[in-house]
C-alpha cells in the first residue's frame, strides 16, 4: 500500500455535539481527539462560542445544493411522468416491483447481477443513507472531503463521524494507511467503527479513484470488518470513459458492499427525488435490506408513483435518455476543462475533474490577495465568490476540510443558468458550447474574478 501524508492525520469525531454546524464545535473549532480531548486548532468555527451564527451559514438547511445540470428536463421523461400523474395508489416502501426490475437491468449491465429482493428504491440518496446508519449501527467512516450530505444522516442519529485523508491524486476513497490507522485509534479508545461511506467518481473532487487504491482500501475495510456503503451517483458521468477506468468495491468485496445511487446524477432531473440501493446477495444481505425496509416505511419514505414511472423509464435507459445523458455528460466535462484552465492559470490549484458536474479548488496560493478582501477562512470564500460571480460556490468547509482551508467546490450547471429553455438546449447541440453568448458571459465573469486575485497577488508596493 501507499502512504502518503498530503492531507495529514484523521481527524476526530463528529457528532450532534461535535463537528461541522454541531452546537459545540464547527468546522475550525477546537479539534478534538479521538476520546474527545480537545487540541488547539485555529478560531472558532460557525456555531463555537457566544456569537449566533450568520444567517445562511448552517451546515444543513443552508448546505450546498446537488450540482444539477442546468438544462430543461428531457421531453419523453416529463412525458412519463405526466402520464402517471393520475395514478391513485403510491409506491410500497422500498419501491414497486416495476422499478426494481428496472433498477435490476441497470446494474446488470454494469456488470451486477442483481435480483429485485436485492434493492430498494427511496425519494433520493439521503434517504437510504439515513435508513442503512440506522440499520448497520456503529461509527461511521467518510473520506476528508466528501459529499456534504453524508456526515449529517450520522449525527442525526446520534453517531459520530471519523473523517479519514484521501491521497493526493483523487477524492471519494479514503488513503489505506490512514483508513487502516483511524479504525485502529477509534477501537483503541472504545468506539465502534462499523460504517465507511465512499465514492468512486466522487463529490466534492470531481476525480475517480484508481482501481488500484480502491483494492486496497476495500482490503483494508475487508481485514478490519466495515460495511461499505458505495455511492455510486456519478459513475455514469465519466468526461473521458475511454481513458478513466471506473469499477465498483461491490465487484470486489460483494457481501459486504451496498451500492446507493441517486437518480440525478445522470438520469433524472434534481426536482424528482429517486434513489435505489443495491444490497449485498447473502444472509447478512438479506438482513440489511429488510432492516432498511422497516427505516423507510417507518419514515414514510417513499418514491412518488408519478417520479417512479419516470425512474423505471430512465432505468430502462432507452435510446433518448441515453443520447441526453451523453450529450449533458459532453457538455459539462467542456465546461468544467474551462473552469479548471481558468482556475488553474490564476495561481489556485484543482485536480483536473473526471467525472461530474463540479471540481474542488484550493485557492491557498491566492491567500494574500483574499486577506487583503477579507477573506481569511472558507466561509469567508464561500461569501466572497457567491458574491462575486453571481453562482453558487461552497466552501470546503461545507465538504469537511479545515475552516481556515481556502477551499471550493465549483459547480457547472449554473454557467448555464442565463436564458431560456431553448438557450440552454443549444448548448447541448452547438459544436463549441463555449461560444455561445449566455455561456462566454459566465466563463468571462469567472476568468475576470480569478484573473483579478491573481494580478492582486502578484503584485508588491513600492518600497
Amino acid at each position: 500500500m501507499r502512504r502518503t501524508d498530503a492531507e495529514g492525520p484523521a481527524t476526530g469525531p463528529e457528532s450532534p455535539a461535535n463537528g461541522p454546524g454541531g452546537p459545540v464545535a464547527g468546522p475550525g473549532g477546537p479539534a478534538t481527539g479521538l476520546s474527545g480531548r480537545r487540541h488547539p486548532a485555529g478560531p472558532p468555527g460557525p456555531g463555537e462560542g457566544a456569537a449566533p451564527r450568520p444567517a445562511g451559514h448552517g451546515p444543513v438547511r443552508y448546505g450546498p445544493d446537488f450540482p444539477d445540470d442546468g438544462l430543461p428536463v428531457l421531453p419523453e421523461l416529463a412525458a412519463v411522468l405526466a402520464a402517471a400523474a393520475g395514478r391513485p395508489r403510491g409506491e410500497p416502501a422500498g419501491g414497486a416491483p416495476a422499478l426494481l426490475d428496472s433498477a435490476c437491468g441497470y446494474w446488470d449491465r454494469r456488470g451486477l447481477t442483481t435480483e429485485p429482493g436485492h434493492v430498494a428504491a427511496a425519494p433520493g440518496a439521503g434517504a437510504l443513507l439515513l435508513a442503512l446508519t440506522a440499520a448497520l449501527g456503529g461509527d461511521v467512516l467518510v473520506p476528508r472531503p466528501c459529499a456534504a450530505w453524508w456526515a449529517p444522516y450520522a449525527r442525526l442519529l446520534g453517531r459520530p463521524v471519523f473523517r479519514v485523508p484521501t491521497p493526493a491524486e483523487s477524492g471519494g476513497v479514503p488513503d489505506p494507511y490512514a483508513l487502516l490507522e483511524t479504525v485502529r485509534r477509534v477501537r483503541a479508545e472504545g468506539g465502534r467503527p462499523r460504517l465507511l461511506v465512499l465514492s468512486v467518481a466522487d463529490d466534492p473532487t470531481g476525480t475517480v479513484a484508481p482501481p488500484e487504491l480502491l483494492h486496497e482500501t476495500v482490503e483494508v475495510a475487508a481485514a478490519e470488518g466495515l460495511h461499505l456503503v458505495s455511492d455510486e451517483t456519478w459513475r455514469d458521468t465519466l468526461h473521458d470513459p475511454h481513458a478513466t477506468v471506473i469499477l465498483s468495491p461491490a465487484e470486489m468485496l460483494p457481501e459486504r458492499v451496498t451500492v446507493v445511487t441517486d437518480l440525478a446524477g445522470s438520469l433524472l432531473p434534481a426536482a424528482w427525488p429517486a434513489a435505489v440501493a443495491r444490497f449485498p446477495a447473502s444472509a447478512a444481505g438479506d438482513g440489511l435490506h429488510a432492516r432498511v425496509l422497516d427505516v423507510l416505511t417507518a419514515l414514510g419514505a417513499r418514491v412518488a408513483a408519478p417520479v417512479a414511472a419516470a425512474a423505471g423509464y430512465a432505468l430502462d435507459e432507452p435510446e433518448p435518455v441515453t443520447a441526453r445523458r451523453a450529450a449533458s455528460v459532453g457538455l459539462h466535462a467542456r465546461l468544467a476543462a474551462a473552469v479548471h484552465e481558468t482556475v488553474v492559470a490564476a495561481g489556485a490549484t484543482a485536480r483536473p475533474p473526471q467525472a461530474g458536474r463540479h471540481l474542488y479548488a484550493d485557492l491557498g496560493p491566492l491567500r494574500d490577495a483574499l486577506v487583503a478582501e477579507g477573506v481569511g477562512d472558507a466561509q469567508e470564500l464561500e461569501d466572497f465568490l457567491t458574491a462575486r460571480l453571481g453562482l453558487p460556490a461552497p466552501g470546503g468547509h461545507r465538504f469537511g476540510d479545515d475552516l481556515p482551508a481556502l477551499r471550493v467546490r465549483l459547480a457547472t450547471g449554473p454557467l448555464l443558468d442565463a436564458g431560456t429553455d431553448e438557450r440552454h438546449s443549444e448548448a447541448l447541440t452547438s459544436p463549441d458550447p463555449l461560444e455561445l453568448p449566455h455561456v462566454q458571459s459566465a466563463l468571462t465573469g469567472l476568468k475576470a474574478v480569478f484573473d483579478g486575485l491573481r494580478d492582486a497577488q502578484r503584485w508588491e508596493p513600492p518600497r
